[in-house]
């Protein structure tokens, strides 16, 4: 099955990791194709970032992502620039935190950056929080593909917290679904 992904937040939270270690886990854990590109301003940190990731089960010949089904937002300003437009049969995980507003379509609140900083102590892991949510919510990779493509991005020494930081975007996700009613 085909999915198109955006990836949108500001400079310098990991957005074009997040689309390179998915990407990862498609083609190296999971069996899958998959061609990642990225978008982001001169001010590199701090500015509006955006990755695009797409994952078929079959070969992708265009690369350019151009009907985003699963959206990961992680700022208010990479909602209004990436994500605002969203179609009602996408689906959104975005971080509660920092985004205020909400989409038309299915959407996941996780507080990705608050739980980093709070129950992790380190904010710089809220991409990979995310990156456990939008596993569990979507299911595009499965969670021992996602664990070994973190373990191979990650630097060294930062396995155990990013590990933990993955499960707890799971444990959020859990909660979102549970919250809304719905099903993974």
């Amino acid at each position: 099955m085909r999915h198109e992904v955006r990836f949108s937040g500001f400079g310098g939270q990991g957005i074009i990791l997040s689309a390179v270690i998915l990407g990862r886990a498609a083609v190296m854990y999971d069996d899958k194709f998959a061609v990642q590109t990225q978008v982001y301003g001169p001010e590199a940190r701090g500015g509006a970032s955006m990755s695009a990731l797409i994952i078929d089960d079959e070969q992708i010949l265009f690369p350019k992502v151009t009907h985003p089904d699963i959206y990961v937002i992680m700022s208010q300003e990479g909602f209004e620039k990436y994500g605002a437009d969203a179609p009602a049969e996408a689906v959104m995980v975005l971080d509660s935190s920092l985004v205020h507003s909400r989409p038309k379509c299915r959407c996941y609140e996780i507080p990705a950056t608050r739980e980093a900083k709070q129950t992790l102590g380190r904010d710089i892991v809220a991409n990979i929080v995310m990156l456990g949510a939008l596993v569990k919510t979507t299911g595009i990779v499965n969670e021992a593909a996602l664990e070994k493509a973190i373990l191979d991005s990650v630097p060294k020494g930062t396995e155990a917290l990013n590990t933990k930081a993955m499960k707890k975007g799971i444990e959020l996700a859990e909660a979102a679904i549970k919250a809304a009613g719905q099903r993974a």
